[in-house]
């Protein structure tokens, strides 16, 4: 699954000031993070337990610089994928800053196969996007953005999320940033929801901010790709997330983690 075009890594990993101003601070994670989750699909009006999901965050290497690579697989269950195949494969490969660097999905849901790639570099100040994907008829398309803003995709984005200082932030607050989504960049939206409680499949309930990522149609009108709940702690550990998909809702509860950098102080109560 991970097709690197070697021939492109000189001239994507030439970093300019565009990056610089991407960069963040990291406190929330460190290499060698691993969480898994149960995940749960609406199947006809019911919830059902659907597969697994795995987030690993580890050093790497990318064009012989240091990186943090972020794997992010869903994997169905035996009995979902006798009705409908579902293998979602995502990683992300970002500068110990935050600053992304490439990042691909290849998504296996049911009959059909798609890819999304999107490499970026930061030349003259700018940040460009090249992004290459795949259809489900075997098609391949190219495209190539650039602009002054920093460029995102759904994997970077959560882990620069988790980077954020939310302790001014009221509810309603947003956050605009564009986005790569395999074939365009378009802008998106992170919309601060406020606290809530949340019992995860550890059962631990743990106070957690609440983010949520809209898209916009053609009409402009605001549409929810996903919700994801972090812990109100160092960590901004991510407990739960909810994925509005084309044929319905999934959601992935955290089981059990390792690796995780600060102490868990947002514990409201232990099984």
């Amino acid at each position: 699954m991970n097709k690197l075009f070697l021939f492109l890594i000189a001239s994507l990993l030439t970093v300019g000031t565009a990056s610089a101003q991407c960069t963040r601070q990291n406190k929330a994670f460190q290499a060698g993070e691993t969480l898994t989750y149960d995940l749960y699909f609406n199947w006809k009006f019911v919830w059902v337990k659907a597969g697994t999901a795995h987030y690993r965050i580890n050093s790497s290497n990318y064009g012989g610089k240091p990186s943090l690579r972020t794997d992010l697989l869903f994997q169905g269950s035996k009995r979902l994928n006798a009705v409908f195949p579902m293998k979602d494969t995502l990683i992300s490969q970002m500068t110990p800053e935050l600053v992304p660097l490439y990042f691909r999905k290849g998504a296996t849901e049911g009959k059909h196969y798609t890819v999304d790639e999107v490499w970026y570099s930061y030349p003259d100040g700018k940040s460009h996007v090249k992004q290459k994907f795949l259809n489900r008829h075997g098609e391949i398309s190219n495209t190539e953005h650039e602009s002054d803003e920093c460029n995102y995709d759904m994997l970077s984005i959560l882990n620069v999320a988790r980077s954020f200082d939310p302790s001014s932030y009221k509810v309603g607050h947003r956050i605009h940033f564009p986005m790569a989504t395999g074939t365009k960049v378009e802008p998106q939206t992170l919309i601060y929801k406020g606290k809530e409680n949340f019992k995860a499949n550890d059962d631990v309930t743990y106070r957690c901010l609440v983010f949520s990522l809209l898209d916009y149609d053609v009409k402009d009108k605001e549409k929810e790709l996903l919700r994801f709940y972090i812990t109100d702690d160092l960590n901004h550990l991510p407990v739960r997330i909810d994925f509005y998909l084309r044929f319905g809702v999934a959601k992935a509860y955290y089981v059990s983690g390792k690796g995780l950098r600060n102490e868990q102080t947002s514990i409201v109560k232990k099984k």
